[in-house]
Parts: C-alpha cells; structure tokens; sequence
C-alpha cells in the first residue's frame, strides 16, 4: 500500500523558481521540514540564466550570490544603425551550480527527483507510484498553466557552448546583435564569453510561434561563429527553449488553470517579464517573498503568493504595451526598429526596463518621439491590453 509522509513546505517542480525557493527556505527557517519534488534527476534542468545585478534587489543578492558562475561590468548591443557599450554589470547562472548549492544547502531527504507528480493541491501531492505527501502548504512551480488565456508570441532560441581552437578575443557579452538576417519575427544573436576559448552563442526569435527548427538554428549559429572568425573545435552543451510574452489576458483564469487554491511562483504564478520573458528576477522576489513569511498553510501560501503574482500582473500594463506594439503593429521584419529606438535611452532607464521597475519618468520617454511602428497599428495594438 502506498505511504504517506509529512512535512511542512512541499514545494513541487526543481526548477529555478523552485529552487530558489527550497534554498530561501532552507537558510531562513532551517526547522522547517521541506520537501522539493520533481521528475527530473537534476535540479534546474539544463538551463543557463543571465541578468543585470540590478535586477535583484541589494537586500536580497544573498540568494543568488552562491549561484553566479560568470561576470562582466559590461555588455555590447549592436544594431543596423546603432551600436553601443553599456556598463552595467551582468551575471550567469548554470543550472549545474543551482543543482550543485540546492543538493549542499538542503537537508537529507529533502530532495525528491525523479519522482512524477499526479496532483497537487494546497496541502498535498500525490505522486505517479500513488505515494502522498501531506503538507501545511504546496508551493507549485511546475512551469506554465494554461497559456490559452494568455494573448502572446514567443522569445524562442537555441543556445551552444562553443569550445573554441583560438581565443574568441571578445572582453563582453553581446546582449543583442541584430544585425544579422531577420527571420521569423525579430532575430538577434546573443554571446556570452565564458572564458578566453569558450563562447555561449543563442540565436534567439521573437516569434508568433513556438516552433523551433533545430537543425536551421544550429547551421546559423556555426555561421554567425565563423562569420566572427571563432574555430569551432566541439559543442559542449546546447540549450532550446520558448518563452512566452503577453500583451493581454485574462490574470485571474490563468492562475486558476493552475490549480484553485494552490500557491504558485515561476511562469505558472505569471510572474516573468510580458516583454523580454524573463523570469530571474521574479523568481528571486517570490523566494525572498516566501522566506519572510511566518504562516506556511497552504491558505496563507496561495493569499501571499496569488496576492503578489495578482499585484504584480496589474503594474505591469505598460510592458504588455509594448509588447502589443512589437507584435501587433510593427511587421515582422522591421521588429528590430523597436529595440534599436529603446537602446538609444539612458542606460539606467535600460537597466530599470530589464527588471521590471521603470518609473513614470521612463514609460514616458520609452514612449515619447515618433513610435518605430504605423501609428494607426500602435493605437490599435494598444487597445487590446487588458490591465
């Protein structure tokens, strides 16, 4: 007969939310009895996550400064007309790290991989072998709902490790070359040099579909790297994903689709960024979000994290403005005019955009001059935002 166990937090899917979350947790009530659940055999899966340092908060950088694999205090972006250097500082984060600190920080049988979840609720999880774990609460980090109630396109990519024969001689990433061919929707190659012969080379889409052709991708990232005069000696790794970016829909439905009454952080609370897709810094202020709480019922877990993720949707209508204006008024081709118009502004309104924190003053010069786009589409696009 199957068994039953108890503890306290049961936080269902290893990946970033979820992590950060067990490792919150962990270091801020370390009497709590977690348990963190996933099917896959690793924590984080095969990811790598970059972000500005000011995308996290100072008080808040204790989570993620054990996590940091790379770092630069600049970064390059290039453009058909325009090209510049900002310095800002930029940080990357390999799921193997993630997995390497969450297997050190938590406590034995913590840890529960490899094990398939057939239901959660708020104070429960059933697994695939029919096991329960009874919780006071369940944090769901299971990755996206329903996104049929979400009116979006998608940021797709597929990313290499390159081991090179030389060294690549590049001292930055490169955030966003859009200067090479646009391809289905807004296309732009992004570069992270991890040391002196080994470059992160992503070509990455902002798409109306999902649909990635690997085999077309790969054979334009072996092109942009011999273009760049980069010897290719192996792959080490490669990464594909889509992330999704809204410019409307329906808030309280999606997060309902993901189970009633249940808490949820990461794409399935909503909680990443409607134009870029990111969800680092999100994920890092649900973490710091939960470690502060006191109650870990299941009903305090849904009111805190529902009530931040709800908080959270409604302040961000005007970066779904803007995704509305890249997807529904500017054609696909000429996407990257939009872009090239924002890296043109002031780098410390940039760094505010990427984390989700732009101030009056910045909305209002994003959007201030002649828009890259038909005006007539940008007025219409815009109407369809739901706040």
């Amino acid at each position: 007969m199957p068994s039953t166990h108890r503890c306290n937090v049961a936080i269902v899917g290893a990946g970033l939310a979820g992590g950060l979350i067990a490792l919150a947790l962990a270091q801020k009530h370390p009497d709590l009895d977690l348990r963190l659940i996933d099917a896959g055999e690793t924590v984080g899966g095969n990811h790598l996550w970059s972000f500005f340092e000011s995308d996290v908060a100072a008080q808040d950088r204790w989570l993620v400064e054990p996590l940091i694999c790379h770092r630069w205090t600049g970064y390059d972006v290039a453009f058909p007309a325009h090209r510049r250097t900002l310095a800002a500082h930029y940080r990357s984060i390999e799921s193997e790290r993630l997995d390497r600190v969450v297997r050190e920080r938590l406590p034995d049988g913590a840890l529960m991989l490899g094990r398939r979840v057939l239901a959660a609720s708020a104070t429960a999880v059933v697994l695939g072998d029919g096991e329960r774990i009874e919780a006071d609460g369940v944090i769901d980090c299971r990755g996206a709902a329903d996104l049929s109630m979400l009116s979006m396109g998608w940021q797709k990519f597929v990313g290499q490790e390159l081991v090179l024969d030389a060294p690549h001689g590049a001292p930055r990433p490169m955030v966003m070359d859009a200067g090479v061919e646009q391809i289905d929707g807004y296309r732009f190659v992004y570069c992270l040099p991890f040391a002196a012969d080994r470059m992160f080379v992503e070509d990455t889409y902002y798409s109306d579909t999902p649909d990635i052709d690997d085999g077309a991708l790969t054979g334009r990232i072996a092109a942009y790297a011999d273009a760049r005069g980069w010897p290719v000696a192996r792959v080490a790794r490669v990464e594909r994903g889509a992330l999704p970016v809204v410019w409307a829909g329906d808030f309280e439905g999606y997060w309902t689709s993901g189970g009633r009454g249940v808490a949820k952080a990461g794409v399935r609370a909503g909680l990443f960024h409607p134009l870029t897709g990111y969800s680092l810094p999100d994920a890092v202020r649900t973490a710091a979000l939960i470690a502060r709480a006191r109650d870990f019922s299941g009903a305090a877990l849904h009111q805190l994290t529902h009530g931040h993720a709800a908080a959270t949707w409604k302040a961000r209508g005007f970066y779904r403005a803007l995704t509305a204006m890249l997807f529904r008024a500017a054609e696909p081709g000429e996407r990257w005019r939009v872009l090239e118009r924002f890296y043109r502004l002031d780098p410390a309104l940039i760094g505010r955009f990427y984390s989700g924190q732009s101030t009056i003053l910045d909305k209002a010069r994003v959007l201030a001059g002649k828009p890259p786009v038909p005006v007539g589409r940008a007025i219409a696009a815009i109407r369809e935002i739901k706040a």
